[in-house]
């Protein structure tokens, strides 16, 4: 498991990401600033109106003046009604397509990094920037950045008509816009830390889960639940003490904005009063202008509020772009080498050296060299850590080699276009991998276009018509996340029928007969033997009774070849193969 980086300041420069994702939307956009600017703008007219009413209403006692002055407020509040819902309406709409379209790309980009990435990386935390980062973005897009802006737009539209309503009191005012100001910089920057440090520990928390949850049978059969609960409760509670110390940063900050901003306009109010007291002002300009210093100090309170979220959510986009500019080292070459067709399978390591990222000391393959024919079965045996499932990926590329070089039908692996170089093999791994969906959705992933009648076909040849047919809804019986619906044996040939379907050139058998009982796994055996004729097979078995008729069998210990052979010849020659031999046979 990684250790934690680091939390790093979340920038509000990572908004950036999102201009791809909101050009798309140009429509709503402009439809967001319309309205929003109309309901600003009827906002802003507000105090007009009142300053109106009190001069020509009140102070002149004109009735048809005083009638004038509501239908016009009425008339304002329709006109705010009516774009108010409108911009909600496109702001709200706006954040779901945004992160929509974010949550797929990021998805997308995903599933095309390679397997030294998810080794270093765990899914629980991939999982939670998904899901609650995209969550926050979408929340901060819809509603917050709504907010912010019309703050912003009432912030300048007020202060403009406070100078205009009266230009000494506005010069007061802006003697103490430094007190409200600083407070914001100072606990801005403690904001940042926590909002991002927030974000973390969240993900911390869903990848414990996500873990536990996945291995939920092994957690039980050692009766771990305990130690699982305290492990995420634990997380749970940092998580919960990060967000306690951001939202108490969040709330202080907030409360002193409040506080001097209506200081502030008391300061002026009293100023003000004395003028009119004096008769240097009418009380409806007062009262006009302190409505235009209550809306911009509302503003400013707004800000303040959503101030804390912007922050969050810009280190959501942070982490999300963190995915989103990470390279798979394993990637499709330009220009591509293309294959024969149809590919015959022949498949040579050339001097192979491999080690894992993660354990570069080591060795998986030492300078490994082997050629397998068309149509050949290779067995690949040997202790565990022998190199037999490296192979495997090496060939799929998930891995390339530091040295050396494989080829299939005489072209370099990393010259073909990934795609079609795994379009080439059909994989059965020693532990089956079913999907949180029916029956035959999960055959059919070997083959996505495959009809009904193919994917039965597939069944039938793996042994498993019989039992998929009996479940409640035959072959559309929903197996459950990792087919737990399933026991180990029925799973295992779902996934061979799966391997069937694909019809692929190159078979990959990983230990594919080994949570078979005695009956299924003759019969299977028999299925695979029909599909291997005119097939490159390679097989890796610990069993060695399962692969004696294979054409060649290829010995590995530490990474190298260490014996290679039929199964009567190997057992002559002695060595490796013949101790296996003995230990299994002799038991």
């Amino acid at each position: 498991m990684p250790e934690p980086t680091p939390a790093t300041p979340p920038k509000l420069g990572a908004y950036r990401r999102l201009l791809p994702y909101l050009r798309e939307q140009r429509l709503l956009i402009t439809g967001w600033l319309v309205f929003l600017a109309i309901s600003s703008a009827a906002t802003l007219a507000l105090p007009a109106a009142a300053r109106f009413m009190i001069d020509r209403g009140f102070g002149q006692t004109d009735p048809d003046q005083l009638n004038a002055g509501f239908i016009g407020l009425f008339g304002v509040a329709v006109v705010m009604a009516i774009a108010g819902a409108s911009r909600y309406f496109c702001v709200t709409l706006l954040g779901e397509r945004v992160a929509a379209n974010l949550r797929s790309r990021l998805y997308s980009h995903l599933l095309t990094l390679d397997q030294a990435f998810f080794e270093r990386t765990r899914s629980g935390e991939l999982v939670s920037r998904l899901a609650a980062d995209t969550e926050l973005v979408q929340t901060v897009v819809g509603s917050t950045l709504s907010l912010s802006l019309r703050s912003v737009v009432m912030l300048i539209g007020s202060t403009t008509m406070l100078i205009v309503t009266s230009p000494q009191l506005a010069g007061l005012t802006a003697l103490v816009i430094p007190a409200v100001i600083l407070p914001i910089v100072f606990l801005g920057r403690r904001v940042h830390t926590l909002s991002r440090e927030s974000q973390d520990r969240i993900a911390d928390a869903s990848a414990i889960a996500s873990e536990s949850l996945n291995a939920i049978h092994t957690v039980q059969a050692y009766t771990r639940e305990p130690r699982e609960r305290d492990r995420y409760t634990s997380a749970v509670l940092l998580a919960l003490s990060t967000a306690r110390k951001r939202i108490g940063t969040t709330a202080l900050l907030t409360a002193l904005v409040i506080l001097l901003s209506f200081g502030a306009i008391t300061v002026v109010l009293w100023a003000g009063a004395h003028q009119v007291i004096a008769g240097e002002m009418n009380a409806g300009v007062l009262a006009q202008f302190v409505l235009y210093a209550v809306v911009a100090a509302g503003s400013v309170g707004g800000l303040t509020e959503v101030w804390g979220e912007l922050l969050r959510c810009a280190g959501a986009l942070g982490r999300i772009s963190e995915l989103l500019d990470t390279d798979a080292d394993i990637r499709s070459p330009e220009p591509v080498s293309a294959l024969p067709h149809p590919v015959r399978g022949a498949l040579r390591f050339e001097q192979v050296e491999f080690r894992y990222p993660s354990r570069p000391d080591q060795a998986a393959i030492h300078d490994l060299s082997l050629s397998i024919e068309p149509g050949e079965t290779v067995a690949l045996v040997g202790p565990s850590g022998a190199g037999k499932t490296t192979l495997f990926q090496l060939l799929q590329r998930f891995h390339d080699p530091l040295h050396g070089r494989i080829t299939l039908d005489g072209e370099d692996l990393r010259a073909i276009e990934l795609a079609e170089l795994r379009g080439c093999y059909a994989l059965v791994p020693q532990d089956p991998v079913l999907f949180g969906a029916s029956a035959a959705d999960n055959i059919r992933f070997g083959r996505i276009e495959a009809s009904d009648a193919e994917i039965e076909a597939a069944a039938r040849a793996a042994e498993s018509h019989e039992f998929l047919s009996a479940l409640p809804e035959g072959y559309d019986t929903y197996l459950g996340e990792r087919g737990v619906r399933l026991s180990g044996g029925q799973q295992q040939r779902v996934a061979i029928a799966r391997a069937l379907l694909r019809d692929a050139p190159i078979l990959l058998l990983d230990e594919a007969t080994s949570s078979l009982d005695a009956q299924s796994e003759r019969l299977v055996q028999n299925a695979l033997e029909r599909l291997m004729n005119n097939r490159t097979t390679l097989v890796i078995a610990h069993r060695l009774a399962t692969v004696q008729k294979a054409d060649r069998i290829v010995v590995l210990d530490a990474g190298r070849i260490v014996a290679q052979g039929t199964h009567a010849q190997l057992l002559e020659q002695g060595g490796l193969y013949a101790e296996l031999a003995r230990l299994q046979f002799a038991a």
